[in-house]
């Protein structure tokens, strides 16, 4: 077995952290604390072709092998998890579209989201509806050539440069089971209806918006069906939602990488009683803890993404890897600011971004109560083998 990146993905592994510690590591703090949004990260991004990562290469992506995503989503949260967001949502919807679009919806999309020239997200939760996606409220009625759009979503990331913007639907508000009434719209955020309410305040996951959207009477073309037939909508999100958790993952990985150092380096400049605070073994007991399970995360994170290369079916691999990472960005955030001591609770260091950060990654793509679920039904049907 080899566990080593190859000279590609060293590569790009290398760039990517240039990247993040030239134009992304040295402002997070600040245009955290002000909301300042992002731009100039967001357009170094688009330099760098991260907006095509899950585009195929004939519309001008790149197609990068999923292990080289997981890279770009654990070196920029090392150094901002926020950030990584932006790319999060539109690679999951880059995806639906090239894996389930029309060739006319392809050609249409795909070439401007690669770039950057437009970005994209995903609208699938609403205020009464998260994990349980079949029990959304949103519906969109045939009128002729066009389907009529009503509903609310919430925490939609991308939602202020959503273009166009996927969102779930009840196009059969009476089938049974529910999710074969469910459908795909690309829906034109410019369109008349459609409307951002608010910036959603969170604890943390800054850089970013998070926000409300209404869609009211929102008359949409029956040409952006995603796939052109309706009733696939939960197959088409459920398939994006394995490539949506591999990036929350490789996220966790980034956060928990960067408390391990964070916790490392401060260790060896604090003093305490004349010594190195990394002296005293209750502080080098934290640091191997830490340690072990960044590295027990990055194999996981990297084992789920050589599977998805490989073609395989990945949503145990990569509930695995969510769980396990997400957690891990939890338990190392928190040791990081004990390391630190009261240093660790003030805006001035890192490890207290961090702390904020971690706790979505056990919700977001997914609590981790679900994941659970989702690798026992994989266990217990025989699908999956343990050993």
């Amino acid at each position: 077995m080899d566990f080593t990146l190859d000279d590609d993905q060293r590569l790009f592994r290398d760039t990517l952290r240039a990247f993040a510690d030239r134009e992304i590591r040295p402002v997070a703090r600040e245009w955290e604390a002000s909301g300042r949004y992002p731009a100039e990260i967001v357009e170094g991004m688009r330099r760098l072709g991260l907006f095509g990562l899950t585009v195929p290469e004939e519309y001008g992506g790149l197609a990068v092998d999923m292990v080289s995503f997981a890279l770009v989503f654990e070196e920029i949260s090392r150094a901002w998890m926020g950030i990584a967001g932006i790319l999060g949502s539109h690679s999951l919807a880059c995806r639906m579209i090239a894996d389930h679009g029309t060739a006319d919806q392809r050609r249409r999309h795909l070439p401007d989201l690669a770039t950057g020239a437009r970005r994209t997200g995903v609208a699938l939760t609403e205020p009464s509806a998260g994990t349980d996606l079949q029990g959304i409220g949103t519906v969109a009625r045939r009128d002729g050539d066009h389907y009529v759009v009503t509903g609310r979503k919430t925490w939609i990331t991308n939602a202020r440069h959503a273009d166009p913007l996927p969102v779930l639907v009840k196009t059969d508000p009476a089938a049974t089971p529910a999710h074969r009434g469910m459908s795909v719209l690309l829906v034109d955020a410019a369109a008349p209806g459609f409307q951002v309410l608010r910036d959603l305040p969170k604890l943390g996951y800054k850089g970013t918006e998070s926000c409300e959207v209404v869609l009211d009477e929102v008359r949409v073309p029956a040409a952006d069906l995603l796939g052109g037939v309706e009733g696939r909508g939960m197959q088409q999100v459920l398939s994006g939602l394995e490539t949506g958790r591999l990036n929350v993952a490789a996220r966790s990985l980034g956060i928990a990488q960067a408390a391990y150092d964070e916790a490392l380096a401060y260790a060896a400049r604090r003093e305490a009683f004349g010594r190195p605070i990394h002296d005293f073994q209750a502080v080098q007991l934290k640091l191997a803890d830490m340690a072990i399970k960044v590295q027990a995360a990055r194999l996981l994170v990297y084992w789920a993404a050589s599977q998805a290369d490989a073609g395989r079916r990945v949503d145990m691999e990569a509930g695995m890897a969510k769980t396990f990472a997400s957690e891990a960005a939890v338990d190392c955030s928190l040791a990081a600011m004990q390391i630190h001591g009261g240093h660790g609770y003030s805006t001035e260091f890192v490890v207290e971004r961090l702390y904020r950060d971690a706790p979505l990654m056990s919700i977001g793509e997914g609590t981790n109560d679900i994941m659970r679920v989702v690798i026992a039904r994989a266990l217990t049907s025989g699908r999956a083998v343990i050993g």
